[in-house]
């Protein structure tokens, strides 16, 4: 018997296992599908190529087909301790006070920024050192690249040229408040030392040896235990397929993510009836929204070709080429595979008039193959350059639901991008700032031309178009088991579930809106809070 049970060892399920068990009277149990996170690519920051395309170390969800040529793409996540925080692309940020403030703003008191803040400047050891929004000594490590490559730095002085504030650490918005918020720096990335630094590198590792702290990897828990309107535990199988329950004196905390979370639900009976039923399971509770209100981010590439052989691409776009920069890497911990995804991150307005940005656009001195999310990567041999965006808030709204009562099935993953008038119209408007951006020196210096997606894309419908068939996931989705005030929200302020007793979510899906950016960081700093609900400190 435990107190606690935390399903999912990902970017929330280690920081709330760092916590909960921090009072060595409190029992508390961490069950985790993936395996361990000892093989050393999970330290290299741009191993994530190699580790997401791996289906032993990320779930591989597949998607409903979408866009002009109807094809389904597949959807990474972590199946490893630290979960996506141990395969994704390290780009660290928070989003901004209106972000957290719109929650407060949406009737779910206490997640607004003077209470998110501290949190994030609590658990930060940002090597720029502590500011008034910034945090230092942290367990968290961040950092920007340690030695820049000269067309990053030319990037940023670019960005000044367009009207971008360029900034030291791109989370410090108020550096950028004479353009409204518009700025452009180095990538700030979850890296230290050359090494990533993982939800479970940072929270779970240097408590590993609680007497108080189970942690259990390669068991899959595949529903939940009920006592009448209560929840008292887990029913989980290991590798082996033998079965075993887990229960809890206190409560089940589930952390699995926009597509787990929902899943463990409504494969346990809690969710929409008529999804229930035609999958087989008997409904316990009918709760219309678990699994739908999915928000996810659309990226839309650009690509260019360089005049000189400039860039990382000579450094990796060859077995060989990747041997010596791989053991230069293992000798100095630096180099292109000692950086984030991207080495450049900018926030932007589409169009003029805007309160604040509504795009990030990340770039990187490299460029790849043409490729579909869950494809492998392929770095070009011709040298190039990479910009993506992302719309920071879209409203277009997709769903999860499962097929079957076996757990094992494939869910229906809905993504339903651009899916609103918004959000095309924010795509057409940004695509054209990117091409402003890259058309504006010094940077312009350096292109030959644009390779993909190519001058002939020019109307609202062949932008769209492209960023649908050829564009990918951001690996950001949240709502589907999201927080309100409303008696049909699925959890509370204080997350819990409503209509069952002892179950809370804390992940990404507890999300009602999107906060500006990538959510590893977010959602760490979400758990950090809702340890302090659970047990009653806040």
């Amino acid at each position: 018997m435990y107190d606690y049970v935390i399903v999912g060892a990902g970017s929330a399920g280690c920081v709330l296992a760092n916590r909960l068990s921090a009072d060595p009277d409190v029992r508390v149990l961490l069950v985790e599908a993936g395996g361990s996170d000892r093989h050393p690519l999970f330290r290299v920051p741009k191993g994530f190529g190699k580790l997401m395309d791996d289906p032993g170390k990320a779930w591989h969800y597949q998607t409903r087909p979408f866009g002009p040529r109807a094809r389904p793409e597949v959807w990474p996540r972590g199946k490893v301790l630290g979960g996506s925080s141990s395969i994704n692309g390290l780009v660290y940020n928070r989003g901004d006070r209106h972000d957290w403030d719109s929650l407060v703003r949406l009737g779910i008191p206490g997640w607004g920024w003077d209470t998110m803040l501290p949190v994030f400047r609590g658990f930060e050891d940002n090597i720029l050192g502590p500011s008034d929004s910034r945090g230092a000594g942290g367990p968290l490590g961040v950092s920007p690249p340690r030695r820049p490559d000269p067309l990053s730095v030319e990037m940023v002085e670019t960005g000044r040229s367009v009207g971008l504030t360029p900034v030291r650490d791109v989370n410090d918005v108020d550096d950028a408040a004479e353009t409204g918020g518009e700025r452009i720096g180095h990538t700030m990335a979850t890296i230290r030392d050359g090494r990533r630094v993982s939800a479970a590198t940072a929270f779970l590792r240097p408590v590993r040896r609680r007497s108080n702290l189970t942690v259990r990897t390669r068991t899959t828990v595949t529903g939940l235990l009920f006592g009448g309107d209560k929840v008292v535990g887990v029913r989980a199988r290991d590798a082996a397929g033998a079965t075993a329950e887990f229960r809890a004196a206190r409560e089940v905390v589930l952390a699995l993510g926009s597509l787990g979370t929902p899943k463990l639900l409504q494969q346990s009976g809690i969710g929409p009836a008529d999804v229930l039923r035609a999958a087989g399971v008997d409904v316990r509770l009918d709760r219309g929204l678990v699994g739908a209100r999915m928000r996810e981010h659309r990226c839309l590439p650009l690509k260019f070709r360089l005049r000189e052989n400039l860039g990382t691409n000579r450094m990796l776009s060859s077995p060989a080429r990747q041997g010596l920069t791989a053991l230069k890497y293992l000798v100095r911990r630096d180099g292109p595979l000692a950086t984030p995804a991207y080495d450049v991150i900018a926030f932007l307005k589409s169009r003029p008039g805007l309160d604040r940005p509504d795009a990030q656009v990340l770039t990187g001195p490299w460029s790849v193959a043409t490729y579909q999310a869950g494809e492998a990567v392929t770095v070009e041999r011709e040298p190039g350059l990479s910009a993506v965006a992302e719309i920071l808030r879209p409203t277009a709204e997709g769903s999860v639901r499962i097929t079957s009562a076996d757990p094992d099935a494939p869910m229906d993953v809905d993504p339903h991008y651009l899916g609103s008038e918004h959000d095309r119209r924010i795509a057409v408007d940004v695509l054209a700032r990117m091409r402003e951006f890259f058309a504006h020196e010094p940077i312009a210096g350096r292109l030959s031309a644009e390779t993909f997606p190519g001058t002939g894309v020019r109307t609202d419908e062949d932008v769209v178009d492209t960023m649908l068939d050829s564009g990918y996931c951001g690996y950001h989705a949240i709502g589907t088991c999201a927080m309100g005030p409303n008696d049909e929200d699925v959890v509370d302020s204080r997350l819990r579930v409503r209509g069952v007793d002892n179950l809370r979510v804390m992940d990404a899906s507890v999300l009602p809106a999107m906060v500006s950016g990538n959510l590893n960081g977010p959602v760490m700093a979400m758990a950090w809070h809702a340890a302090d609900l659970i047990l009653d400190r806040a």
